[in-house]
């Protein structure tokens, strides 16, 4: 359990650089330059991602139930899922649901770490799964605080992105449930 929490430090850490410590974080990106600070950057992130694969594997070796869900839970979990994907495409697409959500990436991780919240109860999965919702939660709130940046939007938000966004979003949530889960993560979510 320690190389999982570990791991999640490392990652959620590095990406809450800018909620804790956006003085630093500024300091630092001069010092190393843009390049340099995103090398840095990525690595830690890389290495804490790494330590939770990991980590979570050892972790799901000798299991600590703290609940379990009842089987109907799955149903709601599946239609947790369903936006997820739609969400994390409309964060690299200029379309209305990126206007409208403002930060669909975090949102995407708030439906997927509750989603699997609902349906897992073992220590290692409150762990990897709640930390990332407490880190979405946060940030999500952290950026209401700060000096929004200059948007680097070409263009006005175009329903076809959004089009584009719903339908592959939704053709990777099937690649996932029918193939991709199981074969990454050793468990299909059909049961």
């Amino acid at each position: 359990m320690n190389i999982l929490v570990l791991g999640l430090c490392l990652f959620l850490g590095v990406h809450s650089i800018a909620i804790a410590a956006p003085a630093w974080r500024s300091r630092m990106r001069e010092r190393l330059g843009e390049g340099g600070w995103k090398a840095l950057y990525g690595a830690v992130a890389l290495i804490g991602f790494v330590l939770i694969v990991r980590g979570f594997e050892i972790a799901r070796a000798a299991p600590v139930v703290l609940y379990t869900p009842p089987p109907w839970m799955r149903h709601v979990t599946f239609l947790f899922m369903v936006p997820v994907f739609p969400l994390l495409l409309s964060a690299y697409l200029p379309g209305h649901i990126k206007a409208a959500v403002k930060h669909p990436m975090l949102a995407a991780v708030k439906f997927w770490a509750v989603a699997h919240l609902l349906m897992n109860g073992r220590l290692a999965d409150v762990l990897l799964f709640g930390g990332f919702l407490a880190w979405a939660v946060v940030d999500r709130i952290s950026l209401k605080r700060r000096p929004v940046a200059p948007s680097s939007r070409r263009g006005a938000p175009s329903a076809w992105y959004d089009a584009a966004a719903i339908v592959l979003g939704l053709g990777l949530y099937g690649f996932f449930v029918a193939w991709a889960h199981l074969r990454l993560f050793g468990v299909s979510p059909l049961g």
